[in-house]
């Protein structure tokens, strides 16, 4: 309570003071640049997913743009220690994702690194993705796949050496014949995706849809 008062909750856009369980105020709430791409049909981000490795399904929550308000909540949900931010994501979610008839049978999002994991504090998407669990009735698994290699965030390297990059994830279980939901927070080159997708779909006869926090437009 006394930390509530000194450290009061604030706008990440316009710094005025707003309920604990809210990442922006009513106002700017609006800012916010929505992707509406879901499980529509042709989008960009269905059209860029299936340029590297077949998909289902896509959905992007936000449009992720230079200096815009999407990129700053997704930067204080991975660097600011704002792991509650994944819940918020995951309310905005549900309120525009409806399965239907395209529901998965597993929800698995992108692994840190270990040592990553220790420097953060926790993986920025497991809440969410353990929100949206709850909400679909949706069975997840934070231990289906392993970041082989510690490495510096993928938009601080180099493009050489994104490409000399191998084999950056496994599969550690066995699976096959399932619809599973791959779950990363921005989409922009799609790399991170497609290693992971051709994994597992080396892994058996699965099928791949893609959520992301944000899509790099």
């Amino acid at each position: 309570m006394i930390l509530d008062i000194l450290f009061p909750n604030r706008c990440l856009s316009c710094n005025r003071i707003i309920e604990n369980d809210l990442l922006v105020c009513n106002l700017c709430f609006g800012k916010i640049h929505f992707a509406h791409f879901g499980l529509a049909g042709n989008d960009l981000l269905e059209q860029r997913c299936r340029l590297l490795f077949p998909a289902e399904n896509t959905f992007a929550l936000m449009q992720f743009e230079q200096e815009n308000l999407s990129r700053k909540i997704i930067h204080e949900l991975k660097y600011k220690g704002r792991e509650k931010t994944g819940k918020i994501l995951a309310e905005w979610t549900t309120a525009q994702l409806d399965f239907k008839d395209k529901k998965p049978d597993l929800m698995v999002s992108v692994p840190l690194h270990p040592k990553k994991t220790k420097e953060r504090g926790y993986n920025q998407l497991h809440l969410f993705t353990e929100c949206l669990s709850a909400f679909y009735g949706i069975p997840y698994d934070h231990h289906l796949l392993r970041r082989n290699h510690y490495s510096k965030a993928q938009a601080l390297k180099d493009k050489q050496h994104r490409l000399q990059s191998r084999n950056p994830f496994s599969v550690t279980g066995n699976i096959s014949g399932k619809h599973i939901l791959l779950i990363d927070d921005v989409f922009t080159t799609g790399n991170t995706l497609a290693s992971i997708a051709g994994e597992i779909l080396k892994a058996g006869d699965n099928r791949i849809s893609i959520l992301v926090m944000a899509v790099d437009v």
